[in-house]
């Protein structure tokens, strides 16, 4: 069925359940929500209309604010900013599960990572997993994916759904990169960015007869920051303190305050920006500036590349004939709430950059304020490019909000992350949001009972969610409406009976219903 009559069904069919106090546990699931399973539209070949092409950028670790257009305080980005100058900035864009791999298969599929499987940064993409690279390629596209692919890191064997393959294994290294073109392995001497950004340029620069799919996978801003040699040194001269909602945690669940002084906080090693680790020196704070300056500055390279593509297209003559989408794979915090790294469902890791340009569909200067989430990506592409939609979705294609047809878009969304043992500064993470609100329930898996506190926020008067309210009087009613509602939305995505993993140290303290 299409978003539109998605948003009707879902708001009609599904009852409020409230939780059990500290437990998803609600007994058995509701069937999955389908968006796009009906008829799939005739490709434009038979509807008489031009065929986009298609180039998807994904930066790794981005934030939302990391942008000139969003109001960043020193950081430039002259080319990202004309892009949505020209076409469409997403003010309110999320991924589902802030982590490289999840999201990254979400963007793909338009599923949820309880659905995919991919739920760590270890687990390959399933071969047998519908995708929209797959889909435009099986309806005529000719595809690439060129740069980071990080699912299944181990392999950088090619990937179904694409005609055209260059990746490495593992994260790779910003200089001096060993890829897997196409079958032959080489090493790439200089700087990632610049990189695979001489590659993506070659492959489109090819003679085809046939409309393309580029995907182009960066590494930047992901740790270990750094900056290419010319951007290294821009910012020493900007003073960067810790932020102030560093030390605001007194409301703050205690895993929060924990935390501070891991490899996910302030205090820990920052990534090799310096050894002592925890650090609660007052000098430290040069090594944090050190660690956001690094970050903010390899942004730089990320905005020439999207230049060069742009240039690239426009010499093509494919410019206004592609629908170019750039989108970050998660956040990253950069001291708010003594945290970095990302994962949680804090703004800061959650929200990510979405850049839509394609004139015939997009006015130029549009500002989408509705939320959008990774999920939507997929759906999107397709619902663009009149290609068969894939089998089921739990996106929804935001074409309708570039038409002015807003009124069946959703309110809120679920989010989730599942506790990896081989990073245990984040705990088990289930919650919602809505425009104003926001709930975040911890269950099992986070070391402990004493450490289940959840948190409320209200986004609208406390958008650095610096107020922890679940323990406000006044906000009780709220809270129970978002955990039924949170309740609604895993029953519609099949995310119940949860399948999060167990940590086995702190399942016997649990009672037996929250572990189900």
């Amino acid at each position: 069925m299409p978003g539109e009559q998605r948003g009707r069904d879902r708001k009609q069919h599904f009852t409020r359940r409230a939780f059990m106090k500290g437990s998803l546990a609600l007994g058995c699931a509701a069937p999955l929500t389908l968006a796009g399973c009906d008829e799939p539209a005739a490709p434009l070949a038979e509807q008489g209309g031009k065929r986009p092409n298609v180039v998807f950028i994904l930066t790794d670790d981005q934030r939302w604010d990391q942008l000139g257009c969003e109001g960043h305080p020193f950081l430039k980005t002259p080319n990202l900013d004309r892009l949505a100058a020209e076409g469409a900035r997403f003010a309110n864009m999320f991924v589902t599960t802030s982590l490289c791999s999840p999201s990254r298969a979400s963007f793909l599929s338009g599923l949820y990572a309880h659905s995919h499987g991919v739920v760590n940064n270890f687990t390959d993409y399933p071969a047998d997993l519908p995708s929209f690279p797959r889909a435009l390629q099986s309806d005529g596209y000719e595809t690439a994916y060129i740069g980071k692919w990080h699912m299944g890191e181990q392999s950088d064997e090619k990937r179904p759904g694409f005609d055209y393959w260059v990746t490495h294994k593992g994260q790779g290294k910003y200089y001096d990169t060993e890829f897997n073109v196409n079958g032959e392995r080489s090493v790439k001497k200089g700087y990632y960015t610049h990189r695979v950004t001489d590659m993506a340029i070659d492959w489109l620069k090819q003679d085809r007869a046939k409309p393309f799919l580029l995907v182009l996978g960066h590494k930047a801003p992901h740790t270990p920051f750094t900056p290419e040699e010319k951007y290294e040194h821009i910012y020493d001269d900007i003073d960067i303190p810790y932020p102030e909602t560093a030390f605001q945690l007194e409301s703050k669940p205690e895993w929060v305050k924990q935390r501070i002084d891991t490899w996910h906080g302030i205090y820990g090693p920052l990534y090799g920006f310096r050894e002592k680790f925890p650090d609660r020196s007052p000098e430290s704070v040069k090594h944090f500036a050190h660690f956001v300056r690094s970050y903010t500055a390899s942004i730089k390279s990320i905005d020439d590349s999207v230049g060069r593509v742009y240039e690239a297209l426009k010499e093509l003559g494919q410019l206004d004939n592609t629908l170019i989408v750039f989108a970050g794979d998660n956040g990253m915090f950069l001291g708010e709430h003594g945290m970095t790294d990302k994962r949680t469902m804090h703004e800061p890791s959650i929200r990510v950059p979405l850049i839509v340009r394609y004139p015939e569909l997009v006015k130029s200067g549009t500002v989408i304020e509705q939320m959008a989430l990774n999920l939507d990506v997929a759906p999107s592409i397709l619902d663009i490019c009149s290609a068969p939609r894939l089998p089921r979705v739990h996106g929804m294609s935001f074409k309708p909000l570039f038409e002015g047809r807003t009124d069946e878009w959703r309110t809120s969304w679920y989010y989730e992350y599942n506790y990896e043992k081989q990073f245990p500064y984040t705990p088990n993470v289930r919650g919602v949001r809505t425009d104003e609100w926001k709930y975040v329930h911890y269950p099992h898996g986070d070391g402990g009972a004493d450490r289940h506190q959840a948190e409320l926020y209200n986004l609208k008067d406390d958008p650095g969610e610096t107020k922890n309210l679940i323990d406000d009087p006044a906000s009780q009613d709220k809270v129970r409406e978002l955990q039924a509602e949170l309740a609604r939305l895993m029953m519609e995505t099949d995310a119940l009976p949860d399948k999060m993993p167990i940590d086995e140290g702190v399942k016997s303290e649990l009672p037996e219903e929250s572990i189900r």
